[in-house]
């Protein structure tokens, strides 16, 4: 029994190994390819690119005070809407010491040729009665006197200008008062009461006190890379898509392409501005990220095929056509001639027809191998 026993263990043994080599075997042979099949249709093509950038408004002006002070009001907030010539803020004068002191030594010297020139015109004015001067030399006395008065009225305006920032004679136009320069939105008001600010002059930009833009005129900004802004022209459509307003897309016409490139991460880019038609009723921010998609080319009711189906060969294109059906199938490598692309279609210009199969790429089976 024991003598049987061995020879079964043996026979299973070589059983396991003729099978193993078997199906090593098998799973060696190369199987046959089978490819996908296209049938070239007519359709539109268009190569379209994405520019990145943000909506702005066209003009956002920076207002700045008159005179350099403390802000002790400020009467609006982002967010309001103000006109040109409307109040702002006000700002308290720290006047310049060497100013202050040159406007009171005015004042005191006008107020010496005051009273000098009316004892002079009291002098004068009692001649006069008595016909002992001529009208000439009483008139020249006269004017002197109005001169002196004139002069110290402009010296205590000045002292008052140097000191507070505003005079009684025209106090409608006070430089402490910071008002709008034109019409719009506050966009931001980046001082509070109590910050020092400083006039604008040669040596420094001043205190910026609010931004204000017009919102309803508003702008797409963005980059475009060297390689594909020689396809663009203004007036060119272009459609806006803001992520942040749940998608909201609107239209934009190209008005800007700069002539110089810019370097970013390496690459050269040019920036451009479209005007933004914003349909009614929503409310853009300044600074929004936005998309804008353009049309670079385009080709309508053309032939076309998979890009993936195309061979290229150097600078000639090919596909293969598929002749007969079953196991008599067979390709027929044959040139075309091609257009325009918008990566996943390809237009034929000649070559082929609408009839023609076209063999695409090879099938893959689900394990990620070629069949």
């Amino acid at each position: 029994m024991k003598k049987y026993f061995k020879f079964i263990v043996a026979a299973l043994i070589v059983l396991i190994f003729i099978g193993t080599f078997v199906f090593l075997y098998q799973k060696s042979q190369p199987k046959p390819l089978t490819y996908g099949e296209f049938t070239p249709k007519f359709t539109d093509i268009y190569k379209t690119t994405v520019i990145t950038g943000t909506i702005e408004p066209r003009d956002e002006v920076e207002v700045k005070p008159q005179i350099s002070g403390i802000i002790t009001e400020i009467y609006k907030e982002a967010g309001d809407m103000v006109k040109a010539g409307e109040v702002i803020a006000k700002v308290k004068v720290i006047p310049d010491m060497s100013q202050l002191s040159s406007a009171e030594s005015r004042v005191r010297l006008a107020d010496i040729n005051l009273k000098q020139a009316e004892i002079d015109f009291q002098r004068e004015k009692g001649l006069y009665d008595k016909q002992l001067v001529s009208a000439d030399e009483y008139d020249k006395v006269r004017q002197t006197l109005n001169q002196a008065k004139e002069e110290k009225a402009a010296a205590i305006d000045a002292l008052e200008v140097v000191r507070d920032g505003v005079s009684r004679s025209n106090a409608s136009a006070s430089s402490t008062l910071i008002r709008s320069t034109i019409s719009g939105l506050i966009l931001d008001i980046p001082v509070k009461v109590g910050n020092s600010v400083i006039l604008s002059n040669t040596f420094n930009d001043g205190t910026t006190i609010a931004s204000v833009a017009d919102m309803g005129d508003l702008i797409f900004k963005g980059n475009i890379d060297e390689t594909e802004v020689g396809q663009l022209v203004t007036g060119m459509e272009m459609k806006i898509t803001i992520g942040a307003l749940q998608n909201l897309k609107f239209n934009a016409q190209l008005e800007y392409i700069s002539p110089k490139a810019t370097e970013n991460n390496g690459a050269n880019q040019f920036e451009i501005k479209a005007a933004v038609s914003v349909p009614e009723g929503n409310k853009i921010r300044s600074g929004y990220s936005a998309n804008a998609e353009i049309v670079l080319a385009s080709a309508k009711n053309v032939l076309t095929v998979p890009e993936s189906a195309i061979e290229f060969s150097g600078s000639d294109t090919f596909v293969y056509i598929v002749k007969g059906s079953g196991e008599d199938k067979t390709y027929e490598r044959r040139k075309v001639t091609t257009g325009l692309s918008d990566g996943v279609n390809i237009q034929i210009k000649s070559g082929l027809s609408a009839k023609d199969r076209v063999r695409g790429p090879k099938k893959v089976t689900d394990d990620g191998a070629d069949e």
